[in-house]
């Protein structure tokens, strides 16, 4: 018996194994950083610069908006210069044009007789019992003026504005009015038009339905008679 456990003894193992399958590796005495996935490789690309084509098209849109803008401030300022380098080009009266406002004034009685008043802005004003014989007034705009026992005898007045004016009592004698605006509701009742040239004066009918029985004498300048320029039958 005591053989059999000395046999038995010998062939055990001095040392057990360790039970566990995979044994824990050697414990160390220091601190571990935790780890973190490696970022992503399309973050570390330099970005790409842009298209040639891309800068080119950008920089011509640039040019064109900075070119429409300077050929409109080239423009206005032209126009600007225009009508204050030749006062011609505007009425002159209204503003800073004349050497003299006449528009929306009250001129009552004023004499510009013998005047020179091309294109004079009269529009609006009160000009009743005012006196223009023999002026110049070619162009001018008498537009919704009160012209009541005015003086425009002998005065040029082609292409003048007559609209919505009062032009009641006036005196038109010889005067030349071809081609001037008398739309609206122009009034010549009680005007005296002997001489006076309506030379394709636009009229109402019965605006020249009135003229007609008044009118009488030739124009001294056109050698027109006032019925053939009125058209009377």
């Amino acid at each position: 018996m005591a053989l059999l456990n000395v046999s038995m003894s010998s062939k055990l193992p001095t040392k057990l194994p360790h039970l566990h399958p995979h044994p824990h590796p050697p414990h160390h005495n220091h601190f571990s950083l935790p780890s973190y996935p490696a970022p992503h490789l399309a973050t570390l690309r330099t970005p790409r610069p842009p298209h040639p084509l891309l800068e080119i098209s950008r920089t011509s849109l640039f040019s064109s908006v900075l070119q429409s803008v300077s050929n409109a401030s080239l423009l206005a300022l032209l126009s600007a210069s225009l009508l204050v380098v030749d006062p011609a080009l505007a009425f002159k009266g209204g503003g800073p044009y004349g050497s003299e406002v006449t528009r929306g004034q009250d001129l009552t009685g004023k004499d510009f007789s013998g005047k020179t008043l091309i294109k004079q802005d009269f529009k609006t004003s009160i000009l009743r019992q005012a006196k223009f014989k023999g002026a110049n007034l070619l162009g001018a705009s008498f537009f919704d003026a009160d012209l009541t026992g005015a003086d425009l005898s002998d005065a040029d007045l082609r292409g003048a504005d007559f609209s919505l004016a009062n032009v009641a009592k006036v005196n038109l004698s010889n005067a030349n009015l071809e081609g001037a605006l008398a739309t609206g509701n122009t009034s010549f009742k009680g005007s005296i038009i002997t001489g006076a040239d309506f030379t394709d004066v636009p009229l109402r009918d019965d605006q020249r339905e009135y003229l007609c029985k008044i009118a009488d004498g030739v124009n001294s300048k056109t050698g027109n008679a006032t019925r053939d320029t009125l058209l009377c039958n």
